[in-house]
């Protein structure tokens, strides 16, 4: 397959619509329409890692955080981000990042995180407001089972964990068709009624194009109509952060305890134990304490994240534990999202993940 198609499946799972405005996700370098010989998947785009993908044969990178975040007037191998810039294009190398897109996506950085902890009833800890649109059209009856479906096939109608949805209405619709049309019922002329379904139903604002694309395909009339309502609405399948439930309560050093054998910490930082019970888990990979206010509006024990500033600390002690493990460390399993993607849509593309440690943060 082309590397086209990989960086399609990847971004269907991760739109990148979904970024944060400051993020440079998507391709960094190279030509997708070269065939794909193998994929390193990485954390960090460094030299090593692309000598390893040049040594496995692998020519694209697929990293979380993006090897390019800001403008360059020149490439003169002066920083390791131009090194690698060079590296890549003289070993014909495609680098791909998903970073916030895949933070933000309903099972991508933050929903690992909490499958690794064994959480139960996940949901967004911060979804995303004015994200969504209300699309609103009319169509013949007979019509209507078509251009609905050509709607749920461009990405209509998803509500949490349900799919096709819509409200239909039967009503009249009337036109009169002028000179130099081609009216799919009715003539030219004439005052026409025609028994038509309104159909109403919801999408993510970044799809309204292929949205329409798909209704004007669909639609047997020469002139669809259609409304498009901006919706103020949270959308619950898309943001930052997690929260979610253990299956029974631990006590605070059993969890602390418990993260750090299963992030591989040597060191964990955490705010003054209170003897509380810990059931309800929010977290965010990364540097994550911008979450920490809708952590505890939300009720939870204890907040878990990558980073957490020295002034983060104070003042929480009776509200929430505070757990904070590294950046790279609570990161460090996207890369088996990635993989999990690609398997899934490509079972005989050769991936690998990528066997360098590329924390610039070490411990004594």
């Amino acid at each position: 397959m082309k590397i086209k198609e990989i960086v399609s499946a990847l971004e269907q799972f991760a739109p990148l619509p979904l970024q944060d405005s400051f993020d440079n996700a998507g391709l960094q370098i190279g030509l997708t329409e070269a065939e794909a010989a193998g994929a390193l998947l990485c954390l960090d785009v460094t030299e090593s890692v692309l000598d390893e993908a040049i040594a496995s044969g692998c020519n694209l990178v697929v990293s979380h955080h993006p090897l390019i975040f800001r403008g360059y007037k020149s490439i003169t191998g002066r920083d390791y981000v131009e090194r690698c810039i060079l590296k890549a294009i003289k070993h014909d190398l495609v680098i791909y990042s998903a970073h916030t897109n895949l933070d933000n996506a309903s099972e991508g950085v933050n929903h690992k995180i909490a499958e690794k902890l064994g959480l139960k009833h996940l949901q967004i800890l911060d979804p995303k407001d004015n994200s969504l649109t209300k699309l609103v059209t009319f169509v013949p009856t007979e019509h209507a089972a078509r251009v609905r479906q050509a709607l749920f096939d461009a990405g209509c109608g998803s509500i949490g964990r349900y799919d096709s949805c819509s409200y239909n209405l039967s009503g009249e619709g009337t036109f009169r068709a002028g000179e130099g049309t081609h009216p799919f019922c009715g003539t030219i002329g004439e005052l026409h009624h025609e028994q038509e379904v309104r159909i109403e139903t919801i999408l993510p604002q970044f799809k309204e194009g292929a949205a329409i694309r798909a209704l004007l395909k669909a639609h047997p009339y020469e002139e669809p109509a259609y409304d498009l309502y901006p919706l103020h609405n949270r959308w619950e399948q898309a943001g930052s952060g997690m929260i979610g439930e253990l299956d029974e309560p631990e006590d605070e050093m059993t969890f602390l305890q418990r993260i750090k054998q299963t992030f591989k910490v040597s060191c964990l930082r955490h705010n003054q134990p209170t003897g509380r019970q810990i059931r309800r888990v929010a977290l965010c990979g990364g540097a994550g304490a911008f979450l920490l206010p809708q952590a505890i509006s939300a009720g939870a024990d204890v907040f878990l994240t990558g980073e957490i500033k020295y002034h983060d600390y104070f003042g929480h002690e009776a509200e929430i534990l505070m757990a904070e493990i590294g950046h790279y460390e609570s990161e460090q399993y996207t890369v088996e999202i990635l993989q999990s993607v690609l398997h899934r849509s490509f079972p005989d593309l050769k991936v690998q993940l990528s066997k360098i440690n590329t924390n610039p943060i070490k411990y004594l």
